[in-house]
């Protein structure tokens, strides 16, 4: 299965961008043998619209736009679940299992994410009720990309 990271918002170069990738090309490195691939990271830019509401719908436009046919979604979104790691993973692994070909995990703009996209998703995950820097959620999901397959695989990174 290709995962595609799709963010509202660009993160510029630094110790975040630095970190980010780290954890992506530690998960393509370690994904593949498992069947999860990394594909590419979407960048949008944030809407301009005058209402909160239109921009959500804009950003989402960008998203469905991007998304390849059939692809699974996992939203992140402070109002999702919170699985903890051994659940993400095996989210990921049954999506792959059922034979989803893509899946797409996206961070919304400041605004967050529109309630059509909710309804599509596969799944809605939080990481925490507290307020997040859109750097530092790329980052975790970058991570917990990574984490999922060494749990998959049984590799000691994850102590739990």
């Amino acid at each position: 299965m290709r995962i595609t990271l799709f963010a509202v918002g660009r993160l510029k170069s630094g110790p975040e961008s630095e970190l980010s990738s780290r954890y992506l090309d530690r998960f393509a490195k370690s994904g593949s043998a498992l069947g999860l691939d990394f594909a590419r990271t979407i960048e949008v830019a944030e809407s301009r619209a005058a209402t909160a509401e239109l921009r959500k719908k804009e950003e989402a436009a960008q998203l469905i736009r991007t998304m390849p046919d059939g692809a699974a979604l996992i939203l992140l979104d402070e109002r999702g679940k919170t699985p903890d790691s051994p659940g993400f993973a095996d989210t990921l692994a049954r999506l792959r299992d059922d034979g989803r070909r893509d899946l797409v995990i996206a961070i919304g703009g400041a605004d967050g994410l529109d309630p059509d996209l909710h309804r599509k998703a596969d799944a809605v995950i939080c990481f925490g009720r507290m307020t997040w820097p859109h750097q530092l959620v790329r980052i975790m999901a970058a991570e917990q990309l990574y984490r999922a397959v060494t749990i998959l695989s049984g590799h000691p990174y994850h102590r739990a």
